[in-house]
């Protein structure tokens, strides 16, 4: 334990603070391309690309279904995005795998931009879409697992779970931009914004591309990887290895993502296309909401990371997860008031306090859970497969159960609680570790118990 975050202890503030900027802005980039899909599906793609599919079903087109869906596809190859990127930033180190994911992301984020709509090529443009989509999938994998690893590694004694943080907060930051850059494009006309100006938040990523990629490539490799790999061979196979050395903390990571991967994802993306499509509210008034969600999330984020630092992962967590299921019906109960103020308040508090205080200590509790040498595959895999369970299918799964319903919500609220209730049980079920040590190659054995706060000495 005495030589726990020695190397990050040793590393200069200056470069401390490239860290945290690789961390949260290369995070924000990538994420900006992910989320700018989902905010197109809610409100777009569905006349675009999937214009045969016209009818409505309680308020929400199939066209918008359809464009639900092919979001939903694309979280399947997220597992294999983390299986093949984790395993060679296990092997051959974190910061060539940051680059390379940040370039796949961005890459299919402008091309789709590009893309011919169906009244041009027909059923080729969404075919051409979910290409693109498996790709943002593919390197989004194992991006955010890279950025969180890069700074938890990097962290100062204590400090693991706020420097983690900025990871999630790069996250919401770049839902964040997405929504506001989708604000200013709806301000066009209709029918200007369905010819092309859709096309401009995908194309713009081009530029924050090349910004992430200058910011990433001149950040070190970080000490526990380098002092690891200088003492140990590196795993053959390193996701099967975090499978059998910790299968408990892979199915807690896996438990513990769904609410906050489905709910991250439903109310920012279903949440919006509700406010729009079965409210019938202005969109100006669906996306503001969001945004102010997206700012009080990212307060959240750091409170919350820097708390679980003071008072463990675990009670932070679970706090979260059942605030979430508590809030459940009062969210829809304040949308539906139709009052522009109750919306954004809707949005402020789920956003901010449930997402904010699962979203800000899962990024060091993750990392904390496996061992360096396979730190990366057991993150990024465990964390994908919960993906595909949570927060590819919940804005499809919110869909229908509101036209199932004849446009009412209820039987989503049902399904947050579900959500919540399931994660709080799997974080319950894992071990604290805001104490462990990160060089250890099974962190849960050199586990102790979270001591109390520290209060800081009386001075005379």
């Amino acid at each position: 334990m005495a030589q726990q975050d020695l190397g990050a202890a040793r590393m200069p503030s200056s470069g401390l603070k490239h860290v945290l900027a690789a961390a949260a802005v290369g995070s924000a980039l990538e994420w900006y391309d992910f989320f700018i899909y989902g905010t197109a599906s809610a409100l777009v793609f569905g006349e675009l690309f999937f214009p045969k599919s016209d009818a409505a079903v309680g308020g929400v087109t199939l066209g918008t279904l359809a464009a639900y869906a092919t979001f939903a596809v694309g979280f399947i190859a997220r597992p294999f995005g983390g299986l093949f990127f984790g395993h060679f930033g296990d092997r051959i180190g974190r910061k060539p795998m940051l680059v390379a994911t940040i370039l796949l992301v961005g890459g299919g984020t402008f091309l789709i931009g590009l893309l011919p709509t169906y009244d041009a090529i027909g059923i080729w443009a969404p075919l051409l879409l979910l290409l693109m989509r498996l790709l943002q999938g593919f390197g989004a994998g194992a991006e955010y697992g890279g950025a969180v690893i890069l700074a938890v590694e990097f962290a100062p004694p204590g400090r693991r779970g706020l420097y983690g943080g900025f990871a999630p907060m790069g996250v919401t930051v770049g839902n964040l931009l997405a929504a506001g850059v989708f604000y200013v494009v709806t301000l066009m006309s209709k029918d200007e914004l369905l010819a092309w100006g859709w096309r401009i938040p995908f194309l713009v990523s081009l530029l924050l591309l090349g910004v992430g990629v200058y910011i990433r490539a001149k950040v070190a490799e970080t000490p526990v990887f380098t002092e690891i790999g200088a003492k140990r061979p590196p795993l053959k196979a390193p996701a099967l290895e975090a499978l059998r050395r910790h299968p408990r903390n892979f199915l807690v990571v896996i438990g513990a993502r769904l609410a906050e991967n489905g709910l991250g994802y439903l109310f920012p993306v279903f949440g919006l296309g509700y406010v729009i499509n079965t409210l019938h509210m202005p969109r100006e008034v669906a996306i503001t909401g969001v945004m102010l969600g997206n700012g009080a999330e990212i307060v959240g984020i750091l409170f919350f990371s820097w708390l679980s630092d003071r008072i463990g992962r675990r009670p932070v967590y679970m706090g979260g997860a059942l605030f979430s299921a508590a809030f459940a019906f009062p969210f829809f109960l304040l949308t539906n008031t139709l009052d522009p103020v109750l919306i954004a308040l809707a949005f402020i508090l789920i956003m901010g306090i449930g997402g904010g205080a699962m979203f800000g200590p899962q990024a060091a509790y993750f990392a904390e859970l496996f061992g360096p040498r396979l730190r990366y595959s057991g993150f990024a895999f465990a964390r994908e497969l919960g993906s595909i369970l949570a927060g590819g299918p919940s804005p499809f799964i919110a869909a229908l159960l509101v036209a199932y319903m004849a446009g009412a919500p209820w039987g989503v609220a049902c399904y947050v609680i579900l959500l919540s209730l399931i994660t709080a049980f799997a974080v319950w079920c894992g071990p604290e570790t805001n104490r462990s040590d990160l060089r250890a190659d099974s962190p849960e054995d050199d586990l102790v118990p979270a001591a109390p706060p520290r209060t800081a000495p009386r001075v005379a």
